[in-house]
């Protein structure tokens, strides 16, 4: 085997894997830059910058060998890499405030198209909280449990076709369950954590099938399928934990109307 073309091939996945973070994070520090420069007072909170960098970092580290080399060869390396790029990186990207960032940086027009799209009949439908839990959790029932994972897996651009779903559907979820951006869908804090606890669940009944290896249908060794489902199951108890807590961090009691003469006072 030519260990020069081993080598090749590595610094190309290395670069390819690390590109578009880079280039994103470099995008939206310039629209930082122009948020500060456009309102000085108000600014932009640093939180929300490291928060979309923690994301972007996440993100590299599930692209960039060792873990992506792991992740090729390996079941247990798909499913951290899953983790990583579909429950920790959305969860950071999206207390980034993108959508946000962009609405304050935006020319008048570009802002005003950007808020219909996100007020428009699809922008409702997409970040409605059942849509992004079929989408987020629904699908791990089709790529584990038929032979769609396989197929997807033996393609040369399969890989990067799950790690684009899993962290677009990851990022719709989170904006969904505990997003600052605006969502005209969103639904009350109450409602929300039971969407959370239905993914919650999901979670641990797809990691349970496969851990019994009931009904799974991927070609991996049984000791990988199963170390796999465990990185399932508590990994993604954690995410969701940490979902849970940024939802409740974002929540506000709700005024009530005090009677005055007669007559409530709207809040």
């Amino acid at each position: 085997m030519d260990h020069s073309l081993m080598g090749h091939g590595t610094h190309s996945a290395g670069l390819s894997g690390v590109l578009p973070p880079v280039l994103a994070l470099l995008a939206y520090l310039h629209l930082v830059r122009r948020a500060r420069r456009r309102n000085p007072v108000v600014g932009w909170s640093r939180w929300r910058t490291a928060g979309f960098a923690t994301g972007l970092a996440l993100v590299a580290v599930a692209l960039l060998p060792p873990l992506a080399s792991f992740a090729h060869a390996d079941f247990r390396g798909h499913m951290v890499q899953h983790m990583l790029i579909g429950m920790y990186a959305p969860l950071a990207l999206v207390l980034g405030a993108p959508v946000t960032l962009l609405l304050r940086t935006l020319p008048a027009a570009g802002a005003r198209r950007l808020s219909a799209v996100v007020h428009s009949r699809p922008g409702r439908l997409l970040t409605h909280p059942a849509t992004a839990l079929l989408l987020s959790t629904g699908s791990l029932v089709v790529l584990y449990f038929t032979p769609l994972y396989n197929a997807v897996t033996a393609l040369p651009a399969g890989h990067w076709l799950l790690h684009a779903h899993f962290l677009l559907s990851g990022c719709l979820f989170a904006h969904v369950i505990a997003g600052p951006d605006p969502a005209p869908a969103r639904p009350g804090v109450r409602a929300r954590l039971v969407y959370l606890g239905c993914a919650i669940a999901a979670h641990a009944v797809v990691a349970q099938l496969m851990y019994g290896g009931f009904w799974v249908d991927v070609h991996a060794p049984v000791s990988e399928v199963r170390s796999g489902a465990e990185i399932m199951y508590y990994g993604g108890d954690i995410a969701e934990l940490l979902l849970a807590a940024a939802l409740v961090s974002t929540w506000r009691p709700e005024r009530r109307s005090r009677p005055v003469a007669g007559r409530a006072v709207r809040a």
